[in-house]
């Protein structure tokens, strides 16, 4: 918290220009004005070009002109050979090839050494929840407590979309069991 007196010997221009770029905020009780340093302060995120897709929940980025594997957060999409696996892939070819997106990670990496992130498109839009709301991916609860992917996920099933079209959809981690 930054003392009440502060606003003194702050400029009015800067103090300004910090509450309204949400670095300050600043709340009234009682008649007191209270100055507050914000901790999570969002920044711009670097983009990154999509050079490759590997399947429906993996694809490579340039990242400092080195290729960063990228696995998507949350879910668990078809695999190449199974029943939606190659529309999976199309579909995240369709959004992201050749495009720059924005990952929102943290600094996770799977025993494949790939970054764990949720892609957000250029337009805004995540692709990770696109995916399991087209019925292109299951909600990977077994790494995920996230109940907009579970809720999306009951969205697809009731509407049948996607793999959930199929009579006995079989997720991907028992697929890969076989």
């Amino acid at each position: 918290m930054i003392h009440p007196s502060i606003k003194h010997r702050l400029p009015i221009s800067l103090l300004l220009f910090c509450i309204l770029s949400n670095i300050i905020s600043c709340t009234e009780t009682n008649g007191a004005t209270a100055y507050t340093l914000e901790k999570n302060t969002t920044h711009s995120s670097p983009t990154y070009k999509v050079v490759k897709i590997k399947d429906g929940d993996t694809f490579v980025v340039l990242k400092d002109n080195t290729e960063l594997t990228v696995r998507f957060e949350h879910i668990d999409c078809p695999e190449k050979n199974q029943p939606f696996g190659t529309k999976a892939k199309q579909f995240v070819s369709d959004q992201c090839f050749g495009k720059n997106i924005t990952l929102q990670h943290h600094n996770k990496f799977d025993r494949n050494k790939r970054l764990i992130a949720e892609v957000l498109l250029a337009d805004g839009r995540n692709l990770n929840k696109l995916l399991v709301e087209n019925g292109l991916a299951w909600h990977f609860k077994k790494y995920s407590g996230d109940t907009a992917y579970a809720q999306l996920e009951r969205m697809a099933r009731n509407k049948k979309l996607g793999l959930w079209s199929e009579k006995d959809p079989v997720a991907p981690w028992l697929w890969r069991k076989k």
